[in-house]
């Protein structure tokens, strides 16, 4: 969706995609028989080691956090699985917002349930005591925009110095 998005716009943003090496088709190199290709739409890439899915996400957040330069930044989760309640667990970690779309499925919906003070699994319940997730309905784009303007303020220009992972 974001590189529907990133493409669909007339001054596309850098959309930065963070994946674990074994599980990708990288030009170059033997990939085994079921790694995805890459998102052709993204700008760019960080392959971290691994060769199962989820072993990127201890990178995640570490790239967010580094890409955003002390600047505010903030994950939204649609719909997801097993591996998303870590994602959103390292960025609750990293002091990181999260918007839960609410009605995209899974680990979304169970975070949601939890934020609303429904029933809700260990995980979900602690995520969501949190303080850091925000809910918002998958067919309202309008709560989405001023969630994101909340959270992150007013646009400005894109840093263009490089960051570093150390």
């Amino acid at each position: 969706l974001c590189g529907e998005t990133r493409a669909s716009l007339p001054a596309p943003f850098p959309l930065v995609g963070v994946v674990a090496g074994g599980t990708v088709q990288v030009p170059g190199r033997r990939a085994s028989a079921d790694a995805a290709p890459l998102e052709p739409r993204h700008s760019h890439f960080v392959i971290v080691p691994g060769d199962t899915w989820g072993d990127e996400a201890p990178w995640i957040a570490r790239v967010a956090s580094v890409l955003a330069a002390g600047s505010s930044s903030v994950t939204v989760l649609i719909n997801g699985g097993e591996i998303a309640y870590d994602d959103v667990q390292r960025s609750v970690d990293a002091g990181r917002h999260v918007i839960v779309v609410d009605g995209s499925g899974r680990t979304a919906d169970a975070i949601a349930e939890a934020v609303r003070g429904g029933p809700s699994s260990e995980r979900a319940s602690e995520l969501a005591a949190s303080g850091l997730i925000t809910v918002v309905p998958m067919n309202d784009p309008a709560a989405l925009a001023a969630s994101l303007d909340a959270i992150l303020g007013p646009p400005t220009s894109i840093s263009r110095q490089t960051p570093t992972i150390e």
